[in-house]
């Protein structure tokens, strides 16, 4: 897929636009807020999108996930819902700007409110990079987007789940990425909402280091059985990314 040229759309102050690596698209953010990190990269390097699909991104920010996911993917139609209205008005720009407005809608709304927004039981593929830290997990950010992001302020790990549940079709698939010191508490809840996880994949810093990420799919209704893959490493040596890092940013 090639980009076919580039809108021309409004930036505000503070904003910028950043390279995507991927069919020339490019993501309009503002650093005084939030912008997307590594763990939103390598979630859409670990999504598996096939033709025709449909895919929803809970809590989108400034629409990295199904940008890239168009990007890299022949899927229908990838929606984003995200409740902060600036970050929503950015990724919607940011569609625009890619002329990727037949592919990719931003939806403003609730991830709590998921099931009386989409049809249940009727979405192929939703993904997620949802708040890592609880309420209860360390000081939260004096900027509301950045603790929004960070904490579960808005919604709980346990809602995001069961909305996935409701809204995700039979046999379709769900994608997170999350840190490994709440893994127990997601397996237990993935599984309370009949979401069987069948890929898992740690990502470390450095080879000789813990994990810091955990990659993980799942099957709405499928029966038990845990794939672990091979660790993703993503730094060689200080500031240098290992192959497979660079290939999932697409340099």
């Amino acid at each position: 897929m090639k980009n076919k040229g580039q809108n021309i759309v409004k930036i505000h102050p503070n904003e910028r636009i950043d390279d995507l690596h991927r069919n020339g698209y490019k993501i309009i953010q503002n650093p005084k807020k939030f912008c997307f990190g590594m763990d939103a990269v390598l979630l859409s390097g670990f999504v598996k999108v096939l033709p025709g699909e449909q895919v929803v991104d809970l809590g989108t920010g400034t629409g990295i996930i199904p940008i890239l996911l168009e990007a890299k993917s022949k899927g229908d139609l990838f929606t984003g819902l995200e409740i902060q209205k600036e970050s929503a008005d950015m990724a919607k720009r940011s569609v625009i700007l890619n002329n990727i407005e037949k592919r990719v809608k931003i939806i403003i709304g609730d991830i709590k409110n998921s099931s009386n927004i989409f049809k249940k039981n009727s979405i192929d593929v939703i993904t997620c990079n949802p708040p890592y830290m609880t309420a209860n997990h360390g000081l939260t950010n004096s900027d509301e987007s950045k603790a929004v992001a960070r904490h579960e302020i808005l919604c709980t790990l346990k809602e995001i789940i069961r909305e996935t549940s409701l809204i995700l079709k039979p046999g379709g698939r769900f994608y997170m990425v999350h840190r490994p010191f709440r893994l127990v508490e997601i397996l237990n809840t993935l599984s309370e909402y009949k979401l069987e996880p069948k890929r898992m994949r740690m990502v470390h810093p450095f080879i000789d280091k813990e994990p810091n990420m955990v990659l993980i799919e799942c099957v709405k209704g499928g029966k038990s059985m845990l794939k672990v893959e091979a660790p993703l490493i993503v730094y060689k040596e200080v500031n240098v990314y290992t192959d497979e890092i660079y290939d999932i940013y697409g340099y």
